[in-house]
């Protein structure tokens, strides 16, 4: 949650908090406006906001401090997870966490992408109804086509587009939708 939603819940201006928390109100305000990252602020500063917003010093760097893995490593991770899970606990707590919709909200699109084709997949895959609560994106893609790094590599050493073609033509229909190429989520090591 960042400072300017955590102002909107308990209903505190930039001006109160500047006085509650002692922090300047030039500080609170270039924080605010995003001139000023709040994870780049010296610590005692957090902590006064913090203090003052009764949250703690991780919940208010929290939004600032995430970190986007390559689009690879996020897919291993997904994959790993089923194999972990199993099919229907991945559905579950994929569904349950939302991270579908987060990721989307954050315009992350090929990991929203990804996930709900996971879902999508596995629901198929053992006799389930689709999760309607994502309609939306469902009516959306990518604009260009995103390959698994193995098979753009392949490509190149060869000097031919027959890796590509080859994957786009196994590729798992709800990955495909989305303009993912993706045609082995089963297989990881």
């Amino acid at each position: 949650m960042n400072i300017n939603d955590l102002l909107k819940e308990k209903k505190i201006t930039k001006y109160r908090l500047s006085k509650n928390s002692g922090v300047a109100f030039a500080t609170v305000n270039d924080i605010c406006s995003g001139r000023a990252k709040i994870a780049k602020c010296a610590a005692d500063t957090v902590y006064k906001l913090s203090k003052a917003l009764e949250v703690s010093m991780e919940v208010l760097i929290a939004d600032a401090m995430e970190y986007r893995i390559g689009f690879e490593t996020f897919k291993s991770n997904v994959c790993h997870k089923v194999k972990d899970l199993g099919d229907i606990d991945f559905i579950i707590e994929t569904l349950e966490s939302d991270e579908i919709r987060s990721q989307f909200n954050k315009k992350w699109y090929p990991e929203a992408f990804y996930l709900l084709a996971m879902v999508d997949y596995l629901s198929r895959e053992n006799g389930l109804p689709l999760a309607s609560e994502y309609q939306d994106i469902r009516s959306a893609r990518l604009r260009e086509p995103i390959y698994p790094a193995g098979v753009l590599t392949l490509g190149a050493v060869s000097g031919s587009d027959t890796p590509k073609t080859e994957c786009l033509y196994a590729a798992i229909p709800e990955f495909l939708r989305f303009n993912i190429i993706e045609s082995e989520v089963r297989n990881v090591y």
